[in-house]
Formats: C-alpha cells, structure tokens, sequence
C-alpha cells in the first residue's frame, strides 16, 4: 500500500511541475509579446510624421505600410495560430489604413493587444496542439505562436534601415 501511495505521490507532483512549466511557457509567451509591444512602439514614436511615408526605393513599402503589414500579420498569423477569428481580413490595414503616425501606431498597438489577450486566454495544453497553419504547415500551436513573433520581429528590424535614413537613432535594442 506504501509504494501505491509513494507512486501515486510521486505521479501527482510529477504532474505539478509540468503543469507549472507548461504555465509558465504560457506566461513567458505573453511576456515576450509584451516586451515586442514595447519595442515596436519606440519605433513607432522615434520616426517623425514625415518618415511615415518614406520608401528606402521605390518598390519598397513605405514606413507606414511597413508596420502596418506588420499588424496585419499580427492579426493573422495569430488568429490562424489559435483558431479565432480576426478582426481584419488578411492585408486590409496596409491597404485601407490611413498612413498617419497617429492611426498606424493605433492600428499596430492594437494588433498587438489582441495577440497578447488571446495568448493570454491559452490553457497550457493547447500550446502542444497539432494544427495546420494556413492548411500548408503542420505545426503546434506554440511554434505557430513563434512564428508570427518571428515576423513581427523582421518587419520592425527593417524599420531600422528607414529610421537611419529619416537621420534618426533606432531605439536601443530590447532583448530582455
């Protein structure tokens, strides 16, 4: 009855831990958006109004549209990633958003906010689900998650080639 008791013991603590690490994946999940959220706002602030429309070469998006494709894919890419619905349809901001500092840093604050809450509301066990992300990846739901932050991360490290070229500092890097 002992070893029934120890084994039974031991698989319940066992199970803790795991649910506390998996929480935890969760958690940091939403912290590193969050810390994105924060990084990509500093951009967005340190370009003037003026940069908003700038264009490295003709055939490139300007800096509005830049970060604007950006939070379209923040919306897609997660609401493909956790299976909700999102409230834009696939490229509309950067194509029907007016380029303003003031409407794209709201319209990119916002994509943000709706990664983070739906992150937020993730139990652990769905980050190991199995999906197939835009019906051409098998992928978890965690590394779907991982790569729309990949992309978030690209659109804004280009960015930095347009604030260098506004003549302004980019923002310090945010690594942690």
């Amino acid at each position: 009855m002992k070893a029934t008791h120890l084994l039974a013991t031991l698989c319940f603590i066992f199970s803790f831990v795991n649910l506390a690490r998996a929480q935890e994946s969760t958690d940091q999940i939403v912290k590193e958006w969050e810390r994105a959220k924060v990084y990509t706002k500093e951009y967005l602030d340190a370009m003037p109004e003026s940069g908003y429309s700038l264009k490295p070469t003709p055939e490139m998006r300007s800096f509005a549209e830049q970060m604007l494709h950006l939070a379209d894919a923040n919306y897609g890419l997660v609401a493909a990633a956790i299976d909700v619905k999102s409230p834009t349809g696939p490229g509309e901001l950067e194509k029907n958003s007016a380029k303003t500092k003031e409407n794209v840093t709201k319209k990119v604050m916002e994509s943000y906010d709706f990664a983070i809450s739906n992150i937020q509301k993730m139990t652990p066990a769905q980050l190991g689900e199995k999906i197939k992300l835009f019906n051409k990846f098998d992928l978890t739901k965690e590394m779907a998650l991982a790569k729309g932050f990949e992309h978030q991360t690209h659109h804004r490290g280009q960015t930095t080639v347009y604030l260098r070229l506004a003549g302004v500092k980019p923002p310090e890097e945010k690594l942690f």
